[in-house]
């Protein structure tokens, strides 16, 4: 402000405007007033005595709350009363460090440089209900778009139109010209743009639908409707960066560290100047009447000045509250000593020893009990230590307190009378047990509890020595509280140091504004003959360890000003001193702190690493040598040997003598004349990718982005938090109540850009928390470790946030590069390595004998015949309900029967010819099982469909109509229920219901027998088509022959061991892939009896399924991992009433999960260990696996070896290598068998680019070689190259005749030492993922599973998360478990973890309610369709961040 200030030298203001304008500029400082506000008060004071400055704005610069004109007045203390006033009200002493009209100055600067290039940030999309209701909302246009839309929906393009009419304030035709010129600065403006508002302003509308058409069709064709999509776009366009020139090589090897260290910058500022010599103070005046310890001192004072003043306490309008005599205090502390010693305890056991810990708590406003109290216990030579008072239990930093306490052995606390009733107490009255804290005797020192000494006692006051005199506290930049103990000696000599240095002598009055219960800093030198001049102000540097450090003399009136220095704010990031010439905007200016105490000798050394003496022109950590400070952390000899037993070396590395030094924590560097200059301390100091910057340097930044209209003063937190192998800049603000969203959000953008351009560094993080909700503290600051602590445990539970972690993570691993390799040099380098090819099979189906008769049956068909001509009466199947009760039973002729009435209804009133593709609607039971052998009678293909949900037509209906059209179904059969819902209006509100095929309802059939059951010609005629849904989206038809169903049944029989006489539990849903195969067909080829548990009756009663495998002694059972979750998740805690009720597992040989994916170990496992106590054997749980092409591919049978467990390099699998790490090991991924490959199946792993066979343990495609094999895909139009590519593909290398199917998942097969059945090594397949799924990022391939298993783990709150890519963006969806004020919490979260394991960096940040990520009936997630509902705004999120 100083260029556009007016001197007002000449002016005359009268003294009440200077108060006047005093008062403002407080008002201002601590962000009561607006600075427009601000300003149009100031004018208007100071109109009347400037007229002629019309158009200036006048700015004065005076010091707050001081006159700058001396005051008559004989009596200072009042002079100090504002100050007092401002220091009750701002809390602390950080605001006045921020307030500096030239960094204002230069962050103006700073941002007009980014005016023209406005910041491409969208808008975070927030949903109202979650949060306060912002004024704004009330005055938005009134909007176009259609009404259908849902009301979040509505909202969030309101707030969009708001940003565009603040941002169409430019020429809409300046947005124009740079979005098709440069794409990278896109803004705000075009995600509200691209939806063709008409209603905004007439005069752009022909710009503003050409910037629409350019925004949605010149980029990557987003559709111009979808608003989040655009806001991607944006994103996307802040991300453009110019392409690297490609590498030669990376990642060849394992071990090559994973970050990208950055190169050296030549440029760097480096330290020229000659090593530093230690800086002397002045010698200690040797005094001849100098008392011999400070006890003695007060014995004087109290005898000779008994009625002189010794401390005058004032209220906060600087009235006098009471004054304390020198003999009052004298006397007030020996009936204390004298109380604490004789009158605590008994005389033979005395509470107190000499030597002993007490606290003392004494609130701030109370200065004359704490001296008091301090004097009584120096006189009773125990040792206090002065704490803040706790007000509640939740006080930020109570619990580190409690443990100094405990370290310092503390039982016994001192307070006053009205604090003990302030103290939180319990329903009995008694004061609470704060967390942390040792159990504490409270003792009360008002003097009507005191006792008089007898006559002859007398306080023992010996020659003030090396023993700990008292302990003050200091907590640590971790938060962190540790006690230093400060010794007689060196109580005496600070004193007397200070005298020196200060010229104190009797009668003078000094005013302390600061804590008086702890830090040495107080304000000297204002005389009683005196105002306070300019040059009377004498700043000083202290600190816990080394008490005071340097202090500037008061001078004699007349003297010049004291040194300042104007330095570079890049040369200190450096650690080097540089005058600021070129770039004043980045400038620091410093004031000296005057010469060192008298009696200290000081050295700058290095603050990182062995103790080495800076060079003059560096800045480093001051040490002290002298007898004035602290001795020791009390209790932590460890800690105090590296800090107060400091030697320092030369740049030799030998020491400089053999004095020792304390490290004081403090930064800067000796000037000329010896004067010290502080720029900082260590504890706020954040290193940033080898550069260090100071918290309150940041701190300044961001409140000088004016106007602040957004957070409060003082209330700014900065800290750095580690993520991914270097320190990220956070910034935690208060936002006021009344700050707007929009406000909000440009206050933050522009921080940003300031921060980057005055201290070169990138902000991670800024978070905006509702008013008074930081932990502050006892002075009312805010409290930096333990609002990290909350910022780091999710519970700081911001309103606004930003994450801007692509500009500030610049050691990301370059992107890889694959190096092309061909299939013949992957095998030879295979052979030379010793590696055998990467294949495993099962046994041999010919060569198993088979005794059963079903085996001389090629058809399914065939053999439900002969079973109800053989055996009429046997049960195959019973189907259970939510009770456990068997509704409905099936024999062999039972079964057949049904079948043959529903191929006579289908030929009779189907019309059905042959080949006809019949679509069975059922829910899972008998009915399913009956129609499926029907059809096979009337030589129709079935094709089960999953029934719609009757209450939530809406999604389920579509995809049964998917399926009918996609098959061409001739007919359906149902049940009378679902026709009803298949006709119904609601059904008419989803899908076209006038155009399905022949319904036919199977309720209730007429006794009819078909004229002749049809045999297919060939085993190679389809059987029937399997439809499925894959995770990524993709509805999927196989055709399955009836020689593959054969194949497939025996295959299962002889791996599973079922013969007639066994029964096995199915738990899951009978529709597609394995699970369709065992609910239908297992049974009847191998004649066992399935007992049926549909899953949907486990919702109504949760331990049907285990408590029939009990009931019935079950050795075999299947279900899907979705059964398995239900029951881990509802049971876990009902284990011993399940016991108690009898379940008993123990007799489960095999409970296999049904899946087409990898293994969930973590949820085996678990399952495993919850129902132990029930007797589930551990060996018992296991998994099976299959995929579109190859329906059952690995099943863990009876005979084979347990599945084993690997545990693999996850920064291996990304570049699709697998290396084997022991558990535990950082970064690996436990993987699970997929169960034994099943009779007659051959598996290979193959290169997917180059098709060429790998070795064992290399990473690649799972390729299957089986009798049951699928016969193709069913499509409309038959696409033969899909077909060829799938399933009849070949090696480009090797055995080049075998056929192939390719099953898209990719894995690895491992020999592993067990033995199989025959007695050969068992080679272990372990599926990873499917490929379609995986995600390329950075030249990598990532498994969602993973990333998401890492999100889920990052906060109690995450019930579940799904990622996909947009683009080159990652988004995370992430399901909120808690309360709607967590959301925000979990986007840094989110962003560490993933950024910490997988080196990713999220793009957007989606927070949803708990069930929105879609989830399939097999338990898998369906991320794509996830993905579509994003981009097309379906979602209707809690909150989407965008992290810049």
């Amino acid at each position: 402000m100083a260029d556009r200030g007016v001197d007002l030298a000449a002016v005359t203001i009268p003294k009440e405007v200077r108060d006047q304008l005093a008062e403002l500029e407080l008002e201002l400082s601590e962000g009561d007033i607006t600075q427009k506000g601000y300003e149009k008060k100031r004018a208007k004071l100071l109109a009347p005595f400037v007229p002629q400055t019309q158009n200036v704005d006048v700015s004065i610069q005076l010091t707050p709350g001081l006159s700058s004109e001396p005051t008559s007045s004989p009596n200072a203390v009042p002079v100090a009363a504002p100050r007092q006033h401002r220091a009750h009200r701002s809390g602390g002493t950080r605001d006045d460090r921020y307030r500096s009209d030239i960094h204002t100055e230069a962050v103006q600067a700073a941002l007009a440089r980014h005016k023209e290039e406005k910041m491409a940030l969208p808008m975070p999309t927030k949903r109202r209900s979650a949060f306060a209701q912002s004024s704004a909302e009330n005055c938005t246009p009134p909007d176009t778009s259609s009404a259908s839309e849902d009301e979040g929906s509505l909202r969030r393009r309101q707030a969009a139109i708001s940003a565009m009419l603040a941002q169409n304030l430019q020429s809409p035709e300046y947005w124009i010209n740079r979005s098709v010129q440069s794409s990278s600065t896109s803004s705000s403006a075009s995600s509200t743009l691209s939806h063709g508002d008409g209603k905004t302003q007439n005069h752009s509308q022909g710009q503003t639908s050409i910037l629409a058409d350019v925004l949605a069709h010149t980029r990557i064709g987003v559709p111009a409707h979808s608003r989040v999509s655009t806001k991607i776009q944006q994103l996307l366009n802040t991300l453009k960066r110019p392409k690297r020139p490609p590498l030669s090589e990376f990642f060849l090897d394992d071990f090559e560290e994973i970050v990208e260290v950055p190169q050296p910058d030549p440029n760097t500022p480096r330290p020229e100047g000659r090593q530093m010599i230690p800086v002397k103070g002045e010698p200690l005046g040797v005094v001849s009447n100098w008392p011999p310890a400070l006890q003695a001192a007060l014995a004087r004072w109290g005898a000779t000045q008994a009625k002189s003043p010794a401390l005058t306490a004032l209220d906060i309008t600087g009235k006098p509250l009471y004054t304390l005599t020198y003999g009052k205090l004298w006397s007030r502390s020996l009936k204390l000593a004298y109380t604490l010693l004789n009158k605590l305890g008994t005389k033979n056991e005395p509470v107190l020893k000499p030597g002993d810990r007490v606290a003392l708590v004494y609130p701030n406003s109370d200065p004359g009990m704490f001296w008091v109290a301090f004097y009584g216990c120096l006189l009773a030579e125990v040792i206090p230590v002065p704490i803040e008072v706790p007000l509640s239990l939740k006080d930020a930093g109570s619990q580190q307190i409690g443990f100094l306490l405990g370290s310092c052995g503390v039982g016994l606390a001192l307070t006053s009378e009205v604090c003990l009733k302030g103290l939180p107490k319990t329903q009995n009255g008694e004061i609470m047990q704060f967390k942390g804290w040792p159990r504490l005797k409270w003792v009360v020192t008002d003097t009507k509890y005191l006792t008089k000494p007898s006559k002859d006692w007398q306080p023992h006051i010996p020659t003030a020595n090396t023993d700990t005199a008292y302990i003050e506290y200091k907590a640590s930049k971790e938060g962190t509280v540790m006690g230093v103990a400060v010794s007689k000696i060196s109580m005496l000599t600070h004193c007397q140091a200070l005298t020196q240095a200060c010229n104190y002598c009797e009668g003078e009055t000094l005013v302390n504004v600061l804590d008086f219960k702890k830090d040495s800093g107080l304000w000297h030198g204002v005389l009683t003959s005196h105002g306070l001049k300019p040059e009377m102000i004498c700043p000083c540097a202290s600190s816990p360890e080394a008490m005071t450090v340097a202090i500037r003399r008061p001078g004699a009136q007349g003297t010049p000003l004291p040194a300042r220095a104007i330095l570079s704010m890049a040369g200190l990031s450096h650690g080097v001193i540089r005058v600021n010439t070129e770039d004043k905007n980045s400038a620091l200016t410093v004031q000296d702190v005057g010469h060192v105490m008298p009696g200290g000798l000081m050295c700058i050394v290095k603050p990182d690493g062995p103790p080495m003496l800076c060079k003059t022109d560096e800045i480093g950590e001051i040490v002290l040598n002298s007898r004035v400070g602290g001795t020791m952390y009390y209790g932590l000899p460890g800690v105090t040997k590296n800090t107060f037993e400091v030697i320092p070396i030369n740049s030799g590395g030998t020491p400089i003598g053999d004095v020792p030094f304390t490290r004081t924590g403090l930064l800067g560097f000796v000037g000329p004349g010896s004067l010290v200059f502080v720029v900082g301390k260590i504890e706020g100091l954040l290193s940033v990718s080898g550069r260090r910057h100071n918290a309150d340097d940041l701190v300044a930044t961001a409140l000088a982005v004016e106007p602040v209209k957004t957070v409060y003063r003082g209330r700014i937190a900065v800290f750095s938090v580690t993520v991914f192998y270097d320190e990220r800049v956070v910034i935690v603000a208060e936002q006021r109540p009344d700050a707007n969203e929009e406000d909000s959000f440009q206050w933050m953008s522009r921080v940003l850009q300031a921060i980057d351009s005055i201290h070169q560094v990138g902000l991670y993080c800024l978070a905006l928390v509702p008013a008074n909700t930081l932990p502050k503290t006892h002075l009312g600051g805010i409290h930096i470790s333990e609002t990290k602590q909350h910022f780091l445990e999710g519970s700081l539970h911001p309103c606004n946030i930003l994450m801007c972690p692509h500009t500030c993570v610049t050691n990301l691993p370059k992107p890889r590069q694959k190096q092309p390799v061909g299939p013949a040099s992957i095998m030879v380098g295979n052979l030379v390595a010793g590696k055998r090819i990467a294949q495993a099979s099962g046994r041999d189906l010919g060569l198993i004998d088979d005794q059963e008769q079903s085996r001389k049956h090629q058809f399914l068909s065939e053999a439900l015949q002969w079973r109800a001509q053989t055996d009429p009466d046997h049960v195959l199947y019973m189907l259970l309900n939510a009770k456990g009760v068997a509704v409905s039973t099936a024999t062999c002729s039972q079964l057949h029967k049904r079948a043959e009435k529903i191929t006579a209804a289908l030929l009779e009133r189907g019309g059905i010819n042959t080949g006809d593709n019949v679509v069975l609607l059922y829910p899972p039971g008998i009915d399913l099982i009956a129609s499926f052998y029907g059809c096979l009678y009337a030589g129709c293909i079935p094709v089960t469909v999953r029934p719609p949900h009757p209450q939530n037509l809406a999604a389920t209906l579509p995809t049964v109509r998917m399926i009918i059209d996609v098959s061409k179904a001739a007919c359906i059969l149902t049940t009378q229920t679902l026709m009803k819902i298949l006709r119904s209006k609601e059904a008419a509100g989803c899908v076209n219901v006038k155009t399905w095929p022949n319904i036919i309802d199977t309720d209730d059939l007429p006794r009819k027998r078909p004229s002749n059951i049809y045999k297919p010609p060939t085993a190679e005629m389809l059987a029937y088509l399997d439809f499925s849904v894959s995770t990524t989206g993709m509805l999927t038809g196989v055709k399955i022959s009836h020689s593959a169903v054969n194949a497939l049944c025996r295959s299962i029989k002889l791996q599973c061991e079922l013969y007639s006489s066994r029964q096995i539990a199915i738990c899951m849903d009978p529709y597609c892939g394995l699970g369709f195969v065992l609910w239908c067909m297992s049974s009847v080829y191998s004649g066992h009896q399935s007992i049926l548990i549909p899953p949907m009756e486990l919702e109504t009663s949760l331990p049907l399924w285990l408590s029939t495998l009990s009931q019935y002694k079950i050795r075999d059972t299947f279900c899907s991992y979705s059964v398995m979750e239900l029951c881990t998740k509802g049971l876990g805690t009902q284990t011993e009433a399940l016991k108690a009720r009898g379940v008993n597992l123990s007799c489960v040989r095999s409970c296999v999960v049904i899946a087409e994916e990898r293994p969930r170990l973590a949820l085996t496992q678990s399952f495993s260990r919850l129902f132990k106590d029930l007797g589930l054997s551990p060996r018992a749980v296991s998994t099976a696996f299959g995929a579109r092409v190859n329906l059952a591919i690995c099943l863990q049978g009876t005979a084979g070896p347990d599945p084993s467990t690997v545990y693999v390099d996850m920064k291996s699998l990304r570049h699709d290598r697998v290396r084997l790490v022991e558990r535990g090991a950082p970064q690996s991924l436990p993987l699970m068998e997929s169960g034994t490959i099943l009779p007659g199946v051959r598996v290979i792993i193959v290169n997917p680019e180059t098709r060429g066979p790998l070795g064992d343990s290399h990473l690649g495609e799972i390729w299957v070689n089986s009798p049951h094999n699928a016969s193709g895909y069913y499509t409309i139009c038959g696409e033969e190259s899909l077909q060829a590519d799938h399933f009849n593909t070949r090696l480009s290398f090797g055995d080049t005749e075998t056929l192939w199917a390719r099953t898209g998942y990719l894995g690895f097969v491992r020999r592993t030492e067990l033995l199989d059945a025959s007695g050969d090594r068992h080679d272990a397949l372990f599926v990873v993922g499917s490929l379609d799924e995986t995600l390329e990022l950075r030249g990598l391939r990532y498994h969602p599973i993973d990333i998401e298993t890492s999100v889920s783990r990052a906060h109690r709150s995450i019930a579940e998360s799904a990622v996909f890519t947009w683009t080159n963006l990652l988004v995370v969806v992430v399901e909120l478990s808690g309360s709607e004020q967590e959301a925000l919490d979990l986007v840094p979260l989110v962003t560490n973890v993933v950024l910490k394991e997988h080196h990713l960096i999220v793009g957007v940040v989606v927070i949803v309610d708990p069930g929105v990520i879609p989830i399939n009936s097999r338990g898998e997630k369906q991320r794509m369709h996830l993905r579509d509902s994003f981009l097309a705004d379906q979602l209707d999120p809690i909150y989407v961040a965008y992290n810049m």
